[in-house]
């Protein structure tokens, strides 16, 4: 003999079976499946835009931020490697302007290292931090090194420098850079997800408008009655779903495509391109240190300013023009190198003369720095306003769902009478 609670499940069965042939039947299970599904559609469609959202707060609270201060970073240890090597070019006699831009660039260093590190879970990325302030340390040790062997008159300073800004551009600099174009890829990945379309929440929000229409369909087979006012609301307010999904989602994706055109692409030439200026700087003051054959120098700088050339699209038109002053004034600095006046060669470098080097690099920095800033905004800018576009939607298309859901049940509860 079977067990008597399935003998009791045996005839509920049957009877569930017969109630579904009925209009009855039919009638609850129609009212039941649309609710069911445009309640889980509404849910869905939520969650999934309530994820971009979300990513849009990690955009302009975190990766943002992150990669920008990784920028600042590369950016600082090499203004501050071409800081030493003028400082010590001037031949160990600093100016307070001098050391005050080194010990500038070294606190913006440790400020950007400590702004980038922060709330970093990824250990790859804090490995490359504790390894960068490890060698910063050892850095700062071997420029104070050259610069006290230089006051001294001890020539072995120089090497002490050559040293320094060795580990600065084979250790410091590279790991600066992995960390900060790993970042700027997690901004990239970021935006593309703010802006991208949910599918499921649409698949789902469109099964449900089937589900309606199926319904629909035989209800007219079932009560000869052309159309449920019920059905019919709940058939509006789907659509309705739809459009300000797709509308919103698309308006987002528009502000965020503007952020990457107007704001992180500029942004990344503009980063690259004053990069390629401070290592350029840096080769033009090395080269006279070394007081011996410069052509090694010569192609690293040519090779710098070729590269950066090439990025001064995105950057301001005054950059563009400190440049090629910049390229006249070192042609010169080589020019009188070669004829063998080493000391107008180191005047052309850093001397205080507005046509010289010095004053054309600090008007290609401060340009690109600018720039650096303008699209910066720019690009938080927009995607502040992708946000706002997807505000609401998470909250409207649920309430939205919830209230289609509740039409269908409302508006098939009076034929549902009828048979009771």
């Amino acid at each position: 003999m079977g067990a008597p609670g399935a003998l009791d499940a045996r005839p509920s069965a049957a009877w569930l079976r017969r109630l579904s042939r009925t209009t009855p039947g039919v009638i609850g299970i129609i009212a039941l499946a649309v609710g069911a599904i445009c309640v889980i559609a509404g849910l869905v469609c939520g969650g999934q835009l309530d994820g971009r959202i979300n990513e849009h707060n990690s955009v302009l609270t975190r990766s943002e931020p992150f990669a920008y201060a990784a920028q600042n970073l590369y950016a600082a240890l090499s203004a501050a490697d071409a800081a030493a090597a003028t400082a010590f070019l001037s031949g160990g006699v600093q100016t307070g302007q001098m050391r005050e831009q080194y010990q500038q660039a070294l606190a913006s260093a440790a400020s950007a290292l400590a702004d980038a590190t922060a709330g970093t879970t990824d250990i790859q990325t804090r490995t490359a931090m504790a390894q960068i302030s490890e060698q910063l340390t050892a850095y700062t040790g071997l420029d104070e090194a050259a610069r006290a062997n230089s006051r001294q008159g001890h020539v072995i300073g120089s090497a002490y420098l050559r040293e320094a800004s060795s580990l600065m551009q084979t250790s410091l600099l590279p790991a600066a850079e992995k960390v900060y174009t790993g970042n700027l890829a997690t901004v990239r990945e970021d935006q593309r997800a703010i802006g991208s379309l949910p599918i499921v929440s649409l698949a789902l929000v469109t099964l449900a408008l089937v589900a309606i229409g199926a319904g629909s369909v035989i209800m007219y087979r079932r009560t000869n009655r052309q159309f449920n006012i019920g059905l019919v609301v709940a058939a509006a307010i789907v659509m309705l779903v739809i459009g300000w999904v797709v509308v919103a989602t698309q308006l987002a994706a528009a502000e965020i495509e503007r952020s990457r055109t107007e704001g992180s692409d500029k942004f990344e030439q503009l980063a690259q391109a004053r990069i390629l200026a401070q290592q350029a700087r840096t080769d033009e003051t090395l080269e006279l240190i070394s007081r011996g054959d410069i052509s090694a120098g010569e192609k690293s700088f040519s090779g710098h300013m070729d590269e950066l050339g090439k990025l001064l699209g995105a950057a301001p038109p005054a950059a563009r023009d400190a440049v090629q002053k910049w390229i006249a004034s070192h042609q010169k600095q080589v020019e009188v190198y070669n004829s063998g006046d080493y000391l107008a060669a180191v005047a052309q470098a850093i001397g205080p003369d507005p046509a010289a080097s010095a004053a054309q690099f600090a008007a290609v920095e401060s340009s690109l720095r600018d720039g650096i800033e303008r699209t910066r905004e720019t690009m938080r800018d927009r995607v502040a306003a992708a946000g706002a576009w997807l505000a609401w939607s998470p909250t409207g298309t649920l309430v939205l769902m919830v209230v289609a859901a509740s039409a269908a049940v409302v508006g098939l509860w009076p034929r549902l009478k009828e048979f009771l």
